[in-house]
């Protein structure tokens, strides 16, 4: 079957148990697909070619001895090269990486192969599941398969490209930020940020241990809830664990949506931030959709896109910061320029500034308490425009502009991208449905029902293996700065007493993010009351 590649998880499970094709047919498929695409597209960092045809052959002799180990038995995925894989490269996509080859999986890895799945690729990310789409790595930038000179979407590139390619229907990825819904949402497929704790982290590289979340990205939202299925529960080993029950994800699939509570977050795009009109008028039709499937929908707001991001980077910049401490102060040039600009960043940040956040977060999670009391979903977009080109990118853009995905990051809630239609120029354009922490189950069955009124999922990018492949690397600008002789000497002084030597690019880089950096600062620094705690603050349990 030729079109294998183009088929959803669920359509290749649902194949699979009426023994109408074989594991060994679909791995052979992704394989053939890799080949025929992956020089144009970036999307692999290591194939797994030997023992993902050994794993589908001993899958193939399961099925037909009647041992099903359930709806992802012998179906091939793709991991996010943060993941641990025992005896496999894992290497964060980094310089710094190289020679890392873990001795066991990630909890989520290994409950993928026990449910059935096949570990096919390790796919690109940027450095350490943060930066953007940097040429200065040991492997280059994935590539957006509806257009090869256009971004995917990060951290999680690779993943968003391997699935709307059809190497793999269904990957893992990383949400820190924002980094499985944004490739969803750029490369045209359905991606998962879980509640957080309800996947484990364990064995996944970290960015943010406040913030990280893992995830699926796969063609359809009901894809995602196979693999939730398979992922969630608690575990030992991941300290930030939900000791929940199991969503049961697929089995809430196809519900009635009517008297569903929707908040339109117009406030997103009205006050917050610059978003494209197409996108907006796609958000506006699903709302729509929603409503004639029978649900309300209203405008809700939430605090500020501001105020959720200025949070989320003054703690994730500072826990990224001490995780690779060692290496950016002794071998800097040894990562990507994209992770220095914002990783670096976080040297201008203080204590104060380090607890101050976390005391604002509290407060912004209380404030979505009447929101979710209100509405059962919320709907906006996941992109604020198609993908831009490639050479487009520039690194100071992380700390001059919020993003519209991070407030649910910081909420530690579920939130699903999907499709929500294409720009005239043909590249996808992504909306989310964000919902209460633990209601997982709600917001992919939002999703899928969205999914199906949208009617998207019937388009895919139209690659072509005898095209040439885009070679060119974006040369990136200098750093861009205005600073006064006092801060200069204020950055010198922040940098020596953490050990820095700063050469040229070193101080651009820290120049261009000090303004920025300082305002987040400025604007965290409020007059908390006494009973205003952190949200870091924890309880034992028995």
């Amino acid at each position: 079957m030729s079109d294998l590649w183009s088929l959803s998880l669920v359509d290749l499970s649902n194949l699979v148990a009426r023994h109408e094709i074989s594991s060994s047919e679909i791995v052979a498929a992704a394989l053939a697909r890799i080949d025929s695409m992956e020089f144009q597209l970036n999307a692999c960092v290591t194939v797994m070619r030997d023992a993902a045809v050994a794993a589908a052959r001993l899958a193939d002799t399961e099925l037909a001895a009647g041992r099903r180990v359930g709806p992802l038995h012998g179906l091939p995925i793709g991991l996010k090269d943060i993941f641990d894989t025992a005896g496999v490269l894992t290497a964060g996509g980094s310089k710094t990486g190289l020679g890392r080859v873990p001795t066991r999986d990630a909890t989520s890895v290994a409950k993928l192969r026990a449910a059935g799945a096949i570990p096919l690729a390790k796919l690109t990310t940027h450095e350490y599941a943060h930066g953007g789409p940097s040429f200065d790595l040991p492997w280059p930038p994935a590539r957006n398969p509806w257009n090869p000179a256009h971004f995917t979407g990060g951290s999680s590139s690779g993943s968003g490209a391997a699935v709307a390619a059809g190497y793999v229907a269904a990957a893992m990825g990383s949400d820190t930020g924002g980094s499985i819904r944004g490739p969803a949402a750029l490369s045209g497929v359905a991606g998962l940020m879980p509640t957080y704790g309800l996947v484990s982290r364990a064995g996944v590289i970290p960015n943010s241990f406040t913030f990280d979340h893992c995830g699926p990205l796969a063609w359809t939202a009901a894809d995602c809830a196979l693999m939730l299925d398979a992922l969630a529960g608690p575990d030992a080993a991941d300290p930030a664990s939900a000791w929940a029950a199991p969503p049961a994800a697929a089995a809430a699939l196809g519900g009635s949506l009517k008297g569903l509570r929707v908040g339109l977050l117009t406030h997103f795009w009205e006050e917050d931030l610059k978003v494209a009109p197409d996108v907006v008028a796609a958000t506006i039709a699903a709302a729509d959709a929603l409503k004639d499937l029978g649900a309300t929908v209203l405008p809700a707001r939430m605090p500020p896109v501001q105020d959720w991001y200025d949070v989320k980077i003054v703690i994730a910049e500072t826990e990224l910061f001490n995780v690779h401490r060692r290496n950016l102060t002794t071998r800097p040039h040894d990562f990507g320029r994209d992770f220095l600009a914002r990783s670096l960043g976080a040297l201008l940040f203080t204590g104060q500034d380090y607890v101050a956040a976390q005391r604002r977060r509290r407060q912004l999670m209380a404030a979505m308490r009447p929101l979710y009391a209100t509405f059962d979903v919320l709907l906006a977009p996941s992109a604020v425009g198609p993908a831009p080109r490639l050479d487009a990118h520039r690194t100071g853009a992380f700390w001059k502009t919020p993003s519209i995905l991070t407030p649910f990051d910081v909420t530690g809630g579920p939130a699903v991208s999907i499709c929500s239609g294409f720009s005239e120029s043909g590249l996808p354009l992504g909306v989310q449905v964000a919902g209460r922490p633990f209601d997982d189950a709600r917001v992919l069955m939002v999703g899928d029902a969205l999914e199906r009124a949208l009617d998207t999922r019937s388009r895919r990018p139209a690659l072509d293996p005898a095209a040439p492949p885009e070679k060119a690397s974006p040369e990136m600008p200098p750093p861009e700065y205005d600073v006064t002789p006092e801060e200069t000497r204020r950055i010198e002084a922040i940098a020596a007493a953490q050990g820095f030597q700063l050469d040229p690019l070193l101080f651009g880089l820290l120049a261009e993010a000090a303004p920025h950096a300082w305002a987040m600062g400025r604007r965290l620094d409020q007059d908390y009351a006494f009973e205003d705690e952190p949200a870091s603050v924890f309880m034992h349990t028995r």
